[in-house]
């Protein structure tokens, strides 16, 4: 790889202070080698790296293989950082105050403009640093990975302040070390890197000496939690921590990141039941504070906890969530409406609000959500004719979004409340569709549920009786899980009964393996007789 010639911007901790200033060096020359290329000049680019006296000067990144080869620089080359930045007229040129810098920043949507306007100034801070570094991550990561990897690891700014951040973590501030390593992770930084490995272990190294504050302490179990999940050793050492602090003083974020930590480290049921008690007893307070993100979470963080005795917590919860069903994500709706089934609460208020949202939003509420309302509705017997006619509207246009469990979730409600929505016609031609292109995707048990739903309000499937009666598929219902046998057992005597009582036309094949009789109808009758009635 060719020679690439810059000049170094300076990096300081914001946290440090004048009389503790960092000596550091600007490197004007830093070379990038690869495998066994010979270095070439090229114009200089306005990029700025920085390099320490006191670090070795071969550095190897794992992430993307590449050597960096920092040169040696003169005596006269040195800055002094943090007391002097003010008292030169050109760092005074270079450098902007944090307040103007993140609206700036805040401002900024391509990483292209963002790596310009870090690659405008000589001189920031460790927080200013990672706040770019975070919002690189807001604007180039969404759930796929990052949209232009190699725009973003490749930039020179980007591995400039990797390298700073890598080898100079120790003097970073405790915001500018959290923040860092939260925005890395965003960006899909190996875990197993060097770079990665310095941050955790200068994190570890503050916690044990009890360095971080309630803030610091949150940030840095939100990352271990993004990281390495539940498994991670820490993530006790941080709740041990938390557990001293007073948590009147703390703000709404952080009792849901707590309640967060605690739902991954508890496992008995009575650990930290003591520190639940408190946090439970304060959340009450606030609860009228609290947006549809922190409400969903601390349900279901109380739902993971089994927090039944928070009876108190709970209903205020719940009769906040009514003024926020609008407002909820699909995933924080799903999480509501499992606190309410959990702890058996029923708020007439909040299926009235219900009522009102699902009609208005079906077709964009994604399935998870849209199966998990009916589930509310059919646990709770609840029969909204709003709900369940919109659902079988979002079914009819979206059904092959639909997974075989949500499927099933969808329509047993409608047979077990007994209620035929004015598109019963148009919903039960998809679900046989449905059932004739994924059949074998079912679990057993599930379809047969799905298929008694529809006897109970007159919809007899006499096309899949053959193969629900057929012995390989009798073999798999055996095979579920045990307790299930008179259930089963139930179900098939009904399904058989109604259809030869209702159904005089139908004729069960002798053996019950197969009627190639009638799986070789012609299409349109299948239609007319597939979930068949009797008008």
């Amino acid at each position: 790889m060719a020679l690439i010639s810059r000049k170094s911007f300076q990096f300081y901790s914001s946290s440090t202070p004048a009389s503790r200033s960092i000596l550091m060096t600007l490197s004007k020359r830093l070379s990038f080698f690869s495998g066994q290329q010979k270095p070439q000049n090229c114009n200089s680019v306005a990029m700025r790296m920085l390099c320490f006296k006191d670090k070795s000067q071969h550095m190897f990144c794992r992430k993307n293989h590449v050597q960096l080869r920092i040169q040696p620089l003169s005596v006269n080359e040195a800055v002094n950082l943090c007391g002097d930045t003010g008292s030169s007229p050109e760092s005074n040129n270079r450098w902007m105050d944090e307040q103007p810098f993140f609206r700036k920043l805040n401002s900024l949507c391509t990483s292209k403009d963002i790596f310009d306007f870090l690659s405008s100034l000589e001189v920031m801070s460790d927080t200013m640093a990672s706040g770019a570094l975070q919002r690189i991550s807001e604007v180039e990561a969404d759930d796929g990975g990052l949209k232009n990897p190699e725009g973003v690891l490749e930039n020179e700014v980007f591995r400039a302040l990797c390298f700073q951040f890598e080898f100079e973590s120790s003097k970073l501030s405790n915001t500018g070390l959290l923040n860092a390593l939260q925005a890395l992770i965003k960006l899909r930084i190996d875990p197993q890197s060097t770079l990665m490995a310095s941050l955790l272990s200068e994190g570890e190294e503050r916690l044990g000496k009890g360095q971080l504050t309630v803030k610091n302490l949150c940030a840095l179990g939100e990352t271990l939690i993004e990281l390495e999940g539940p498994s991670c050793a820490m993530l006790e050492q941080i709740v041990n921590h938390m557990q001293d602090k007073d948590i009147e003083k703390w703000s709404a974020r952080e009792m849901v990141m707590v309640y967060k930590m605690l739902q991954v480290t508890v496992r008995e049921r009575e650990q930290y039941q003591d520190f639940l008690n408190r946090l439970n007893s304060v959340t009450l307070t606030i609860v009228s504070q609290l947006s549809p993100k922190f409400t969903s979470i601390i349900l279901n963080s109380l739902v993971v906890l089994h927090q039944t005795r928070a009876v108190p917590l709970v209903t205020a919860l719940c009769k906040h969530s009514v003024k926020l069903i609008p407002y909820f994500a699909g995933d924080d709706l799903v999480n509501v409406l499992e606190a309410f089934l959990y702890f058996g609460h029923r708020e007439q208020t909040f299926t009235e609000a219900l009522e009102t949202h699902v009609p208005n939003s079906i077709f964009t509420m994604d399935p998870q959500t849209v199966s998990k309302v009916m589930q509310y509705c059919c646990r709770k017997m609840i029969l909204s004719k709003p709900i369940f006619d919109a659902v079988a509207k979002g079914f009819i246009s979206n059904a092959d979004r639909f997974t075989t469990d949500q499927i099933a979730e969808c329509i047993i409600p409608f047979g077990t409340l007994n209620y035929l929505p004015p598109s019963a016609a148009s919903l039960f031609r998809k679900l046989e569709t449905v059932l004739h292109t994924r059949f074998t995707h079912f679990q057993p048990h599930t379809l047969l549920n799905l298929l008694h739903s529809c006897v109970l309000i007159q919809r007899y499937p006499v096309n899949f009786l053959p193969k629900i009666l057929s012995p390989y598929f009798l073999q798999k219902l055996q095979a579920q899980p045990p307790g299930l046998d008179r259930i089963v057992t139930s179900q098939l005597t009904r399904l058989f009964l109604t259809v030869t009582l209702e159904c005089p036309f139908y004729e069960f094949p002798a053996d019950h393996t197969s009627d190639r009789k009638s799986l070789n109808r012609p299409r349109f009758e299948m239609h007319r007789i597939c979930f068949a009635t009797l008008t």
